[in-house]
């Protein structure tokens, strides 16, 4: 499903059935609320931040010793493998490919709701009213998320029992541990949750792979570039891609491919390795054509999500655009670099060893909780403003050994 096509949607249909679930639910609405045993999570469109609420995910099964489940759309599910925080039995995944399937889908899942007693439902959305009728149909008793109060934002019903303010001026990854420190209060609190949240809260756990596991995928990267030499020569990565969701956090191919040049000619003992899906394999091909140069591979394709961390930990650097895999990279201790144009840093950027790079023009970031994540940009000067030799800088002080 096109992204416009879904946010039309979500904005024509999402609107009336959230009016009526909120009238459903409005005579369940009150009473004591049950102890958090059986959480769900509800976070459907972005791989990425499965990562940045890991935290949160993490709290709440230490602070109320409970069985986590989430819920996500089906093309996304591989993301929440990477960490393990959620068991695969506990995980419902939602079809997005037509209508027919969402709601099938959907109908399934509240009937694997009840299946699984779920009595608290965390959204974790900021840009939908399906999860938040996903969060109502849930059936549970104790229903988290960000409410608009008198701020800008979408309607999304009044189904929530804890109504916490999103703030848009701390990382995202705290917003998220905000929700769970709501369902910790140990009373009611208009907005939810006057908590303080440190830095040392939102540290991920590291995954660090065999040697066995990182001889598998040095095979596979001598298998896409054969004079690989392990040990001699060093791995950088480049992930030019971006979800379709926001298209103008794509830094242009030409930039890679001037960056790819200057880097393979400054340091001669370096690799550069494409990254991508498998759908992203036909553009990663052009990226090489581009740089042109002999110690360049197309890496596309071959590995799945679940081996990311293993070719990140046997490589020495990633340059991103500001999508998943930037996260993703945060399980390791492998250094990224990202780009940021329509996002801020500021709340998406990684939690691992990341630079993070804007151009600092006055209009970026442009989207936001309050315009479901839509610009009306159609020349992202944010991204292009970013020059080749600034991120050669910042490349430098990781080969350097400076940084």
């Amino acid at each position: 499903m096109k992204v416009d096509t879904a946010r039309k949607i979500d904005r024509l249909a999402g609107i009336p059935l959230t009016f009526l679930m909120t009238l459903l639910l409005w005579p369940f609405s009150r009473g004591t609320r049950p102890k958090p045993k059986r959480i769900l999570f509800v976070e459907l469109s972005e791989m990425g931040s499965t990562i940045l609420a890991d935290p949160a995910m993490r709290k709440a099964r230490t602070a109320f010793d409970a069985e986590l489940f989430f819920v996500i759309f089906k093309r996304n599910v591989a993301s929440l493998d990477l960490l393990g925080t959620i068991p695969r039995e506990n995980i419902c995944t939602i079809r997005e490919d037509g209508l027919f399937a969402l709601a099938f889908d959907t109908l399934k899942f509240v009937l694997w709701c009840r299946r699984k007693k779920i009595e608290t439902a965390v959204d974790l959305e900021l840009f939908s009213r399906v999860s938040a009728l996903l969060t109502g149909a849930s059936g549970a008793a104790n229903r988290v998320g960000y409410y608009r109060f008198h701020n800008e934002g979408l309607y999304r019903g009044e189904m929530l029992t804890h109504r916490v303010a999103y703030n848009p001026h701390i990382h995202i990854s705290k917003n998220f541990i905000a929700l769970i420190n709501a369902l910790m209060s140990p009373k009611p609190e208009v907005p939810y949750s006057k908590t303080y949240i440190g830095d040392d809260e939102i540290i991920l756990p590291r995954l660090v792979p065999g040697g066995h596991e990182i001889q598998v995928i040095e095979q596979r990267i001598a298998a896409a570039y054969p004079p690989f030499q392990a040990g001699r020569q060093r791995i950088v990565l480049l992930n030019a891609n971006a979800s379709g969701l926001l298209p103008q956090r794509r830094w242009p191919m030409d930039n890679f491919a001037t960056l790819g040049r200057r880097i393979l000619e400054r340091w001669d003992d370096t690799v550069i390795l494409i990254t991508g899906s498998p759908d992203e394999a036909e553009g990663a091909e052009d990226l090489r054509n581009r740089i042109g140069h002999a110690r360049t591979a197309n890496f596309a394709g071959r590995s799945t999500l679940a081996d990311l961390p293993l070719l990140y930990s046997a490589s020495t650097l990633m340059v991103s655009n500001d999508s998943g895999p930037a996260h993703f990279a945060s399980v390791t201790d492998m250094p990224t670099i990202v780009l940021f144009g329509p996002e801020t840093p500021a709340l998406y950027a990684p939690l691992g060893r990341g630079t993070a790079i804007t151009a600092g023009l006055a209009c970026s970031p442009c989207v936001s909780a309050t315009n479901h994540r839509k610009t009306a940009c159609t020349d992202p000067v944010c991204m292009t403003a970013i020059l080749p030799e600034r991120v050669l800088e910042a490349v430098a002080a990781i080969l350097d050994g400076r940084s």
